[in-house]
């Protein structure tokens, strides 16, 4: 799929968002900042998990305090992940007089709605602007549909209402989102803010108003635009919300850094968000990440749960390898493994596979054909089919992926 070459370009810290860079994954903490040990962890199983970009919470001063120890802390651990800082009521004020928070963040979320009003919201903000400009760091204008600058609405729903043809309330919301944020974006750029140190977003929790927005808000600028569903709820409503409305704005060249919003369950890793984001990319053809596992749904050919808990082992293999993977093999992301439940699709999709495994069905053989390339290579029978059907993984991946034999 070709990326979106016609935004402008934002480095945070080393990340290129926009202007034809891969589209970026993003993650925030849900730890408090002041807790500096679990941020710290927190932040390192997200950047593990994939995240490219972390946000943190910066709400007060405790927070602000402990912010340049959590990058020291993450940089010692070999965790170089770009920090954003998410500012909201009195970020003028913790940026001000927190430098070395300033220093220590790669990039400032601002909420052009939640800075102030009027003619102390413009000071607040033209604050903030003058430190991110100070400091080198580029900013992101996030304007959500909740804390929208009722300034501004009541200005133009009291303009809609002269109208001899107004439009409904919900349209008039839309279009403040829109303004505020490319009001905010003009402001910062008058205020001395190169217009490549902006990036954008305007986040909703309704699918179809966020594909309306985000399209709208695409032809009326041209900064690089974050993509939130917000707000977007528990498990898999979140997950299929999320990926509703981001699939159709992707799939249309929208969209230059993603976040899954989801709330996860208690105890649940924060990294689910990351995982979600990385397979949406990859199974819209975007990014590879790591290798897909295909495995069929299972039905009365399959009584036996072997081939599901197989293909979880594997699924799960191939995601704890990629951290080591990664910087020793070239192009394994893409590769694709077939776990297969039994003889009616399994040899045919095991054969489409870089590698691919097609486990016996209810009544069928107890063997288990392997086939490597579309070439049947092994049977595999008894006990220690998973552990023998890794080996040959690691083997193929050793073969095919090595960066030294690849020069």
């Amino acid at each position: 799929m070709k990326i979106n070459k016609n935004r402008l370009q934002v480095f945070v810290g080393p990340v290129a968002v926009g202007g034809g860079a891969p589209t970026v994954v993003q993650s925030m903490t849900n730890t408090d900042t002041a807790n500096r040990k679990s941020t710290v962890n927190q932040v390192n199983e997200l950047w593990r998990a994939g995240s490219e970009l972390v946000r943190i919470t910066v709400n007060d001063e405790e927070a602000a305090k402990e912010v340049y120890g959590i990058k020291q802390d993450l940089l010692a651990m070999g965790c170089n992940v770009p920090l954003i800082g998410d500012f909201h009521y009195n970020g003028h004020k913790l940026l001000k007089k927190f430098s070395e928070c300033a220093g220590a963040l790669d990039k400032y979320r601002i909420n052009p709605g939640n800075v102030g009003r009027g003619i102390k919201g413009d000071d607040q903000f033209a604050t903030m602007i003058k430190i991110a400009i100070d400091h080198d760091k580029p900013i992101r204008i996030g304007v959500n549909w909740g804390s929208l600058d009722q300034e501004m609405l009541k200005v133009l729903m009291d303009k809609n209402a002269l109208l001899k043809q107004p439009i409904s309330a919900k349209s008039v919301m839309k279009e403040a989102l829109i303004l505020s944020v490319i009001d905010s974006a003009n402001r910062a750029k008058d205020l001395g803010l190169s217009e490549n140190k902006i990036i954008v977003s305007c986040k909703v929790s309704d699918v179809q108003d966020l594909i309306e927005v985000y399209t709208n808000l695409s032809k009326r600028c041209n900064y690089p635009l974050h993509l939130g569903l917000t707000e977007a709820g528990i498990g898999t409503k979140g997950i299929v919300a999320s990926s509703a409305a981001m699939g159709y704005l992707l799939q249309n060249k929208i969209g230059d850094t993603i976040r899954i919003s989801l709330t996860p369950a208690p105890n649940e890793s924060r990294a689910k968000e990351v995982i979600v984001a990385q397979e949406l990319l990859q199974t819209m053809g975007i990014r590879a990440f790591s290798p897909i596992v295909i495995a069929c749904p299972g039905c009365g050919r399959t009584t036996s749960t072997f081939f599901q808990k197989l293909a979880g082992d594997i699924q799960g293999y191939l995601r704890e390898s990629m951290p080591r993977w990664k910087d020793k093999y070239q192009g394994v992301e893409e590769m694709t493994v077939a776990v297969m439940g039994c003889v009616v699709n399994g040899p045919g999709e095991s054969k489409m596979a870089n590698l691919g495994i097609s486990l016996p069905g209810t009544g069928e053989i107890p063997v288990a054909p392997v086939f490597v390339d579309g070439i049947k290579t092994v049977t595999l029978k008894g006990d220690n089919i998973g552990v023998e059907f890794i080996d040959i993984i690691d083997t193929y991946v050793d073969k095919n992926y090595r960066i030294s034999r690849k020069k």
